[in-house]
């Protein structure tokens, strides 16, 4: 991979770890000041809705963060784009669209081929390896 498109993906990963932390820290003071004494109802609920939907993405976000990390380091040890599985280079489509992977289209298809045969069990591996 050219040293351009290293950097690009650099900053993109950056970007993103920095809107992740932002948005962290924008909902823990969004609750923080957040007056508890809702009287209504179904105000409420409609807020309590709200925070559990806010939650479940910021949970979300927070398994992202050591993914992002580990493609940064990636980038600073020279193996970035190249698949963990086999060795050759992640195609740059499939970078762009998850830059976090470190497994090609083809290693990744056949670990979820495996992962679907071990049932439930691999469904959980699926999201927490990639």
């Amino acid at each position: 991979m050219e040293q351009n498109e290293m950097d690009r993906f650099k900053k993109l990963l950056e970007d993103k770890r920095e809107e992740i932390l932002d948005e962290a820290e924008r909902t823990l003071t969004e609750m923080t000041d957040q007056s508890g004494n809702i009287p209504d109802p179904n105000d409420r609920a409609s807020a309590e809705a709200d925070r559990s939907f806010e939650l479940r993405i910021r949970d979300r976000e927070r398994k992202l963060l050591p993914k992002i990390e580990a493609a940064l380091e990636r980038i600073k040890d020279g193996t970035f784009g190249e698949c963990e599985g086999c060795g050759e280079e992640i195609g740059l489509k499939r970078l762009e669209a998850r830059p976090v992977t470190s497994l090609c289209i083809d290693c990744k298809t056949l670990q979820e081929k495996k992962e679907k045969g071990h049932g439930a069990q691999g469904v959980n591996a699926v999201h927490d390896t990639e």
